[in-house]
Order: C-alpha cells, then sequence, then structure tokens
C-alpha cells in the first residue's frame, strides 16, 4: 500500500508541474512610438519597404514590448523564441505558470503546441572523402546544373546575382571560412551576417555540413566553374536545425526569418520541410503550420522565399511538406539529369486544398562542395538552392519588380509553361526569358477531337525553332530537353486528376510512379472521352509546343 501511495504522489506531482511549448499573444505593442525604422533595419530592408510600398512603421516590426516580455519571463520555465510578427513569446510552462500568464492583463491568448516527433525532410548528408579538384566527370555534371537554367545567358550578360541579399537556413556551414568552393564570396566580403538560432551565437559552422553543400549550389564555385548561379549574391547564413531540441526548429525558422527581414535579405532559401512526423496530410494547407504563416509573412514584407519540395516521393506521405506548401513560397521540385524528368524521391504536388506544387525543378542530382572536398549529392535540398541562385540572378535583371512579380515570371519562364503537373511543376526556368521572349515554338503535334476519343498525332521531326537535333543533351549525358509527351487532364475545378510522361517511341508511359501501370499503344495515340468526367480540359507539350483543348460533351 505505501508503495502504491508513493507512486500515485510522484505521479501527482509530475501531472502539477508537467511543462508544455505555449505561445504568448499579446494585446498590444505600446512602444510603437518610439520604433526608429532606420536604426532597427539594415538599409538594405529599408529600400526592399520602400519598392514594394510597404510603410515603414507597420504594426507587424514594432518589436515586442521588452516589458511584456519581462514579466511573463519571470512565470515561464524556459523563453523560446519571440516574434515581432505575430507580437509573441514562445516559452515552457506548466498549466500552473499557463493560468498566472493568462491572468496578466496585456496577454490576449495562451496556446500550448503539442510535442511531436522531429523531422526535417532531405537533412541527412554525409560528407564524403574528396578533394577540391572535381574530376572530369563531375565536372560534366557541374556544367549540367547550371547550364540546364541557361547558365550561359547569365553570364554572356554579366549577370551573377550582384546586390543581391541571400539568406540560407539550415542546420550548419561547416568550413564555410575555408571552403575554396566560397573564396570568391569571402573576398569580396559578402557573408553579411550569420547567425546561430540554436545556441543564441553568432557561429554557424557547427551542427552539421548540410548547409555548407547548400550554399555552393547557390553561388559556390571552384576552379573557375560555377557550381550555383549566383556566384555575385551577397549571402546571410542561419543555422535553424538541431538535432538535440527537437521542438523548436519551426521557431527557429521564423526567428531566422524575421532576422533576414531585419538584416536585407531580397531571397529565402530553405532546403527544410516537415511532414508526417509532425503533421497529417490535412495540414499541408499553407496556413497551418508555423512555418508556413511565416513564409506568407516574410513573401508580404518583399522577400522571395524558395523551398525544398521534400523527399518523401517514394515513401507513404508522398507529397510536398510544409513550408514549401505556402501560397507564397516557391515551391522547387527535382528532376534526374540523366532522364530529364522528375527524379523519383523528389514529394509530388498537389497542397491539400488542390494548388499546383510544385512550381518549378531542377537537377535533383547535384555535384556540391563540402569541407572535405567536392562530391555528388542528391535530395531537392540541392534542387532548391539552384533555383534560388537563379532567382537572384533573375532579380538582378528585374531590379524595379516585386518579390511576387519575380515569382510570376520565374513561372513563366520555365520550360513547360503553360503546361503544369503535380511532379514537375512548370518545369525547369530559362534564363533567356529575361533577356528576350523565347521564340514561338514550333507546332509539334495535331489534336483530331471526335465524338468518343481524342486523338494526338505527333510530329517526330519538328523541333522548336532555333533548336538542332541533339540540342536536348548536355555534353551528350545529361537531358535538357527530354523528348517526350507530357499531358494532364484538368477537371472543371481547376486541378489534375491524371497527368502522364509519355516516350512517343512506342507511345510507352515512362515513369509509372507518375501515370500509374505502365501501357503501350500505336501512334497516333487515343484518349478516350469516357476516361474523364466532363467537362474537362486537355493539355498537351511536346518539344516546346503546348495546346490546350477543353472538352465539354
Amino acid at each position: 500500500m505505501r508503495n502504491i501511495l508513493t507512486v500515485c504522489l510522484i505521479g501527482l506531482y509530475s501531472l502539477a508541474f508537467a511543462q508544455s511549448k505555449v505561445w504568448v499573444f499579446f494585446k498590444d505593442k505600446p512602444d510603437i512610438q518610439a520604433f526608429n525604422p532606420y536604426t532597427f533595419f539594415d538599409q538594405k530592408a529599408i529600400d526592399r519597404r520602400v519598392k514594394h510600398v510597404i510603410d515603414l512603421y507597420d504594426y507587424t516590426d514594432v518589436p515586442v514590448s521588452e516589458d511584456y516580455l519581462s514579466q511573463v519571463n519571470n512565470i515561464c520555465a524556459k523563453s523560446r523564441a519571440t516574434s515581432r510578427w505575430f507580437n509573441a513569446l514562445c516559452c515552457d510552462a506548466t498549466e500552473e505558470q499557463v493560468q498566472r500568464i493568462k491572468g496578466l492583463s496585456f496577454v490576449a491568448d495562451v496556446k500550448t503546441v503539442n510535442h511531436i516527433e522531429k523531422y526535417a525532410a532531405g537533412m541527412t548528408r554525409s560528407d564524403m572523402d574528396g578533394d577540391f579538384e572535381p574530376d572530369e566527370e563531375q565536372i560534366e555534371l557541374l556544367k549540367a546544373q547550371v547550364q540546364r537554367m541557361g547558365a550561359s545567358v547569365f553570364k554572356d550578360n554579366n549577370v551573377d546575382g550582384k546586390g543581391v541579399r541571400v539568406a540560407i537556413f539550415d542546420v550548419g556551414f561547416k568550413s564555410y571560412r575555408t571552403n575554396p568552393a566560397f573564396d570568391h564570396i569571402r573576398n569580396d566580403n559578402r557573408i553579411i551576417k550569420t547567425y546561430n538560432f540554436v545556441q543564441d551565437k553568432e557561429d554557424v559552422e557547427n551542427g552539421g555540413t548540410h548547409g555548407t553543400f547548400v550554399m555552393s549550389c547557390v553561388g559556390g564555385m571552384i576552379n573557375g566553374q560555377q557550381m550555383g548561379l549566383a556566384t555575385g549574391a551577397e549571402f546571410l547564413l542561419a543555422r535553424t536545425e538541431t538535432w538535440t531540441e527537437f521542438y523548436s526548429e519551426e521557431e527557429h525558422w521564423l526567428a531566422a526569418a524575421e532576422w533576414a527581414d531585419k538584416n536585407g535579405a531580397d531571397v529565402i532559401n530553405s532546403s527544410l520541410g516537415y511532414t508526417f512526423h509532425r503533421y497529417f496530410r490535412e495540414d499541408m494547407d499553407g496556413v497551418t503550420s508555423l512555418v508556413a504563416r511565416a513564409a506568407n509573412m516574410a513573401a508580404s514584407k518583399g522577400i522571395l522565399v524558395v523551398n525544398s519540395a521534400g523527399n518523401e516521393g517514394t515513401d507513404r506521405w508522398k507529397n510536398i511538406g510544409t513550408p514549401a506548401d505556402a501560397d507564397s513560397v516557391l515551391s522547387i521540385g527535382g528532376i534526374n539529369p540523366r532522364t530529364g524528368i522528375h527524379t523519383s524521391f523528389s514529394s509530388f504536388g498537389p497542397t491539400w486544398d488542390k494548388r499546383m506544387k510544385p512550381n518549378v525543378t531542377a537537377y535533383g542530382h547535384v555535384i556540391g562542395s563540402g569541407p572535405k572536398g567536392v562530391s555528388e549529392t542528391q535530395g531537392t535540398s540541392f534542387s532548391g538552392p539552384l533555383v534560388a541562385g537563379f532567382v537572384a540572378c533573375a532579380m538582378q535583371t528585374r531590379p524595379a519588380y516585386t518579390n511576387m512579380k519575380v515569382f510570376e515570371d520565374i513561372q513563366k519562364s520555365a520550360d513547360l509553361y503553360p503546361y503544369f503537373d503535380y511532379a514537375h511543376g512548370y518545369g525547369v526556368p530559362q534564363a533567356n526569358y529575361f533577356f528576350a521572349m523565347p521564340t514561338k515554338p514550333r507546332k509539334t503535334f495535331e489534336i483530331d477531337v471526335d465524338n468518343t476519343s481524342i486523338r494526338i498525332e505527333l510530329d517526330t521531326v519538328g523541333w522548336a525553332d532555333g533548336l538542332t537535333e541533339g540540342a536536348h543533351k548536355i555534353d551528350g549525358n545529361y537531358v535538357a530537353w527530354p523528348d517526350y509527351v507530357f499531358y494532364h487532364v484538368e477537371n472543371e475545378k481547376g486541378y489534375l486528376d491524371k497527368y502522364f510522361v509519355v516516350n512517343p517511341e512506342g507511345l510507352s508511359y515512362i515513369d509509372d510512379e507518375l501515370a500509374g501501370k505502365g501501357t503501350k499503344s500505336s501512334s497516333p495515340f487515343v484518349i478516350l472521352k469516357s476516361a474523364y468526367a466532363k467537362p474537362f480540359t486537355l493539355r498537351v507539350f511536346y518539344k516546346g509546343y503546348v495546346e490546350t483543348v477543353e472538352i465539354s460533351k
């Protein structure tokens, strides 16, 4: 009996003193009259606000009251994060402490956050032995990963992201101070600031090498060869991920976004994502998660947020993670350089509420640089930063454009546009869009519609104007222009019922994950109207040419 009583008392004691993570939201900001944006913000942050016609005295930019923070911190067990955007403090507190906090006259609400298992998509990265002298095969892929997006066009026009500030959020940036891939950045003092939100200090070298590889794909250069496109950009480096404090990454992401905003970021690259260990699929709606709301807020401040779609393509989850689900985030999928289409691990769209994601794609198999040298690695963790480098270059060519106007042009520049699907988005962004509108492609197929079917007759010779046979290959190895037919069926609600990638030789479906079990037919191939609820839209892409057919009956 005595032992049972002891156990019961211990249990009651534990319940009374158990701590939860809570967000404390405040009613107002009493210090608003003392706020001076000209001393608070970096000049680039002020310039960005002026360009985007954002009030320099916007309420969400005013810091949280120090008096409010002090009073709550005197009650709670541990302070975690502060957000000026949401006028809130995140902290650990017992139930008794929560009740005391709720009793404070300036507290609007207290919300408890469930402790859930940690997961960060794409964060595993083994640093293989090597050196900083890429071999011939590595050089081929290095050239291809940037040329796939039109590196030579940017180079011919002296565009390298100069004047654009890119913030990178990751698990750590080991060797960034010494890695030769960043010599050109360090020599120009273009690493503007760093901050480790995990350990509350400036040093971001510990924690891992993943961020180093990511940075190399944004703006690295090795032996004169670009690894990413934004070799002239400025950088802010933030460590937001941890292997020990499992429930804090999203708060770190929010804190880093506010820090990046304050310090003049134009672009945020986040190769991070949170899925089934934290959320249900219905939470991938672009507004539920903390990081989705933080990313949308960053976008409202004029920052273009680039986020990798995730690596769940072959897992049960399969779909994109958050914050890639956020509406104002440019979400990036991965393609295989050796096939030119979706690579199996890359997460699929759409969002839970059926918005089109990913937006665009890039190589998901790349050469990156880590502390031990250059090596091949894979993941949408690296397709994202490749596009972030592209975004910096696009911004350099359009200095007067808002972030969302650049976002729109990135999509329009992609090589499948206006075709899209949930594996490739609009395809791979192309640099030539930002200097001259691409030549109108030649018609490469005919569509014939009768009472029961739709027949597509391919012109297997008709390359788009300006291209020659073989121009879809880079160095004869990596695919730039896949010689496949893409088509999708869009229902009356505006989302896709089906989409396919088809090899025109024998018309075999080449990707079972996209099309279901592969089948074969003879040319021309036939789509039965009865297979889809009407009305529907058929959209077909082949060798640069896109045609749309509306089927009403």
